[in-house]
């Protein structure tokens, strides 16, 4: 995945100058010209804005004691919308305006909150899975490896031996050797 982003981000120059010249042989290029100059303009005030909004709601949070009442969510979209609108270009441009228009912010942040919420569950499994192959006891489960409900943490019931993957021979952590020995009366 990262070196699709890589070719992605060495892509972006030659398709904005690809995007500028079509749009210049369609509507001149004074007016194109114009166009990228008005949104370079519209993302610096964007960026004043947001930046003055996010500095305010910031100390009035810190004043407060509270979390800021918008989020950090927004006035980073806005921040980002409005570095990307600075750019010369009009695909950045239309991702930016994307970020910066109010009717959009909801979706994105929807979007983001699950796409974020979904990266957590899997980095959550993933660090699961790792220590139990360690022999490390995962709070919430039994000593058996699976939760009270059947399934494994990723799931599924014994979802590493699902896919065909087997446990370690050799833990990669620090082992320490001891026992447990309960305090005090332990009759019921």
């Amino acid at each position: 995945m990262p070196i699709l982003t890589v070719l992605a981000l060495m892509a972006l120059p030659f398709v904005e100058v690809w995007l500028m010249i079509v749009v210049g042989g369609w509507i001149g290029v004074p007016w194109t010209l114009a166009a990228l100059v008005a949104l370079m303009v519209l993302g610096v005030a964007v960026l004043r804005r947001a930046g003055t909004r996010a500095f305010r709601d910031a100390d009035e949070a810190l004043r407060s004691g509270r979390q800021p009442r918008g989020g950090l969510l927004d006035p980073l979209m806005l921040m980002a919308g409005g570095v990307l609108l600075v750019i010369p270009g009009f695909l950045t441009a239309v991702v930016g305006l994307l970020l910066v228009l109010p009717f959009t912010r909801p979706l994105l942040r929807w979007a983001f909150a699950g796409w974020a919420q979904r990266r957590m569950r899997r980095m959550q499994d993933r660090m699961e899975e790792e220590l139990l192959a360690q022999g490390v006891r995962v709070p919430g489960q039994n000593p058996f490896g699976q939760n009270p409900f059947g399934q494994s943490p990723s799931g599924g019931a014994g979802a590493g031996a699902a896919r065909g993957e087997e446990r370690p021979a050799t833990s990669r952590g620090r082992v320490i050797q001891g026992h447990f020995e309960p305090e005090g009366d332990t009759k019921d």
